[in-house]
C-alpha cells in the first residue's frame, strides 16, 4: 500500500503522518480488506446509551473485541440482548478514528447460545428454586426500626460509601458495622459467604437486626460471585434478613432470588433497611396527637356521667316527691267531690224543709208530732250515710297514700335513671337498683331475674 502526505522529515528523508490520517488509512484499509465478516462469541459489558445505540464487548475464551451496534441496526432486533448471550454478527471491521481503536460495527446479530456462564446460572437458579429457596413464605419480614445494621461489602467499593452515607443521613439512630470481604474474583463469593457467617455470629451479642449485601454495578463476570452456590446458602442460613443491592435496577443475581428483600441499587437497599428518622418522628407525632384526642373525648364522656350521677345523688327523693304530689291531687279531687256531694244532699235538704214550712199544718199534717220525728230520722240516717261515705274516701285516700304502704313493709325500687321498676323482665343480671323505704334507702345489685308466676306469695 503505497500512501503520499504533503509533510515530509527532512532529518529521515520519509514522509510524516499525522495521527489523524493514520488512523483514517488503517479504517479504510480494514474496510476494503473485511468488507463483511461473520463473528461468534460472548456478549460482554453490554452498555445501552439514550440514543439507542448498544456498546458492548464479544469474547471468547483467548480474546475480546469491541463492538458497537447503532440504532437503526438495534430497532431491527426481536429480542433483547444481554450479557452471556451467545451470539453470531455480521459486522463491518473499522477504526473508531476519534480513539484509534479497533471495533466491530454490528449490521445484524442472532442467538447463537447462552454462554458458559449463563448457562451455569441457569442452571443453578432452577435447582435452587425446585429446593424451595425463592419461595415468599420462607422470606423473613424487615424490623420496623433496626438497632444496628451489618453491611457486608468490600472496603474499596463505591457502594459501601452511597450505604453509609445513606444511613448517616436519613437513620442515624441505627448503628452500622461493616464486615469486609472481597465482591468480585477468585474465591469472592466464599468470602461473602464466611463474612455473613460471622455477621451469625455476632448477630446476638451485637443487636444486629439487618444485612445489607451489597456491591455496585459490572458484567456477568464482575458480579459472578454473587451467583455462587455457597453465598446463595449462606444468605438463606443467616438468622437476620438479609437485604441484597447489586449493581444496577438490570441486574438479577442468585443472591437477589434467595434474599429475604432484593433492592435495585445499594442506595435503595439501605433505604429499605432503615426508615428515614423525619418519617418516625412524623409519625409518633401523629399519634402523639392522635393519643390526646382520644383521650380528650374520653375525659369529656367521663365528666358527663360524672355530671348526671351528680345531679342523681343531689336529688335522692324526687321519685318520692312525685308521688307525694300525686297523693296530694288525689285527696283534693276527693275531698272537693265528697263536698261537692254533701253540698247536693243539703240543697235537697233544704228545700224539702222549705216546702214543708210552707205548708199548713193543720190541714196536711193531723199528726205533726208523728211526721217531725219520722223526718227527723229520715234526716239523721241520710246524715250518717254521708258521713259513712266519706270516712269511707277517707279511708280509701289513706291505703293509697305511698308512705302509709312503704310503713307496712312494702319499697320503692328505683332504677339507675331513677324510674320505678314494675316488671322484673326489664332488669338484667348487675344492673344496679335503689330501694326507697319507709326510712332510708339502700343500694342494691341484680343478681338473678325470675320469670313471673302468678301463684307467687308475698310473705311479710
Amino acid at each position: 500500500m503505497a500512501l503520499d502526505f504533503e509533510d515530509s522529515n527532512p532529518a529521515t528523508g520519509r514522509s510524516a503522518l499525522t495521527v489523524s490520517a493514520l488512523n483514517r488509512a488503517v479504517s479504510s484499509l480494514l474496510q476494503r480488506s473485511f468488507p463483511l465478516v461473520r463473528v461468534r462469541g460472548e456478549i460482554a459489558n453490554m452498555a445501552r446509551a439514550a440514543s439507542g445505540h448498544c456498546y458492548f464487548a464479544l469474547k471468547d475464551s483467548g480474546a475480546q473485541a469491541r463492538c458497537v451496534m447503532f440504532r437503526a441496526r438495534n430497532q431491527l432486533l426481536d429480542w433483547i440482548p444481554r450479557d452471556g448471550d451467545e451470539v453470531e454478527v455480521t459486522a463491518i471491521v473499522s477504526l473508531y478514528e476519534a480513539r484509534g481503536e479497533f471495533q466491530l460495527s454490528i449490521e445484524y446479530m442472532r442467538r447463537a447460545g447462552q454462554g458458559r456462564l449463563f448457562e451455569e446460572y441457569l442452571k443453578l437458579k432452577a435447582r435452587l428454586a425446585g429446593e424451595g429457596l425463592f419461595d415468599a413464605a420462607r422470606k423473613r419480614m424487615l424490623p420496623r426500626i433496626p438497632r444496628r445494621v451489618a453491611v457486608v461489602t468490600s472496603l474499596h467499593a463505591a457502594a459501601l460509601c452511597d450505604v453509609v452515607t445513606t444511613l448517616c443521613r436519613r437513620a442515624p439512630y441505627a448503628g452500622v458495622i461493616i464486615f469486609p470481604a472481597p465482591v468480585q474474583g477468585a474465591g469472592a463469593g466464599a468470602q461473602l459467604a464466611r463474612a455473613l457467617e460471622r455477621v451469625s455470629q455476632r448477630a446476638v451479642k451485637d443487636a444486629i437486626d439487618v444485612v445489607l449485601l451489597v456491591r455496585g454495578g459490572g458484567s456477568i463476570e464482575d458480579l459472578w460471585a454473587f451467583n455462587e452456590e455457597v453465598l446463595a446458602r449462606a444468605i438463606v442460613s443467616c438468622p437476620v434478613p438479609v437485604v441484597v443491592g447489586v449493581g444496577h435496577e438490570s441486574d438479577v443475581t442468585i443472591a437477589d432470588f434467595v434474599a429475604d428483600l432484593r433492592a435495585p441499587t445499594p442506595t435503595a437497599a439501605a433505604e429499605m433497611a432503615a426508615p428515614a428518622a423525619v418519617d418516625l418522628l412524623a409519625e409518633i407525632q401523629r399519634r402523639i396527637v392522635q393519643l390526646q384526642r382520644m383521650h380528650a373525648q374520653r375525659v369529656a364522656v367521663a365528666a358527663q356521667r360524672l355530671d348526671y350521677a351528680q345531679r342523681a345523688l343531689m336529688t335522692p327523693r324526687m321519685p318520692l316527691l312525685a308521688l307525694d304530689g300525686r297523693v296530694v291531687t288525689l285527696q283534693s279531687r276527693a275531698t272537693a267531690a265528697a263536698l261537692r256531694a254533701f253540698e247536693v244532699r243539703h240543697n235537697a235538704l233544704a228545700t224539702r224543709r222549705e216546702r214543708l214550712l210552707r205548708w199548713r199544718p193543720t190541714r196536711v199534717v193531723p199528726r205533726p208530732g208523728e211526721q217531725l220525728a219520722t223526718l227527723a230520722q229520715f234526716t239523721a240516717r241520710r246524715l250518717n250515710s254521708y258521713s259513712m261515705q266519706l270516712t269511707s274516701l277517707a279511708a280509701r285516700l289513706h291505703a293509697i297514700d305511698p308512705h302509709t304502704v312503704l310503713a307496712r313493709g312494702y319499697s320503692i325500687t328505683l332504677a339507675e335513671d331513677g324510674h320505678a321498676v314494675t316488671d322484673a323482665q326489664t332488669l338484667q343480671s348487675g344492673d344496679k337498683l335503689r330501694l326507697v323505704f319507709a326510712r332510708g334507702q339502700v343500694e342494691a345489685q341484680v343478681k338473678a331475674v325470675h320469670p313471673s308466676n302468678e301463684h307467687d306469695v308475698v310473705k311479710r
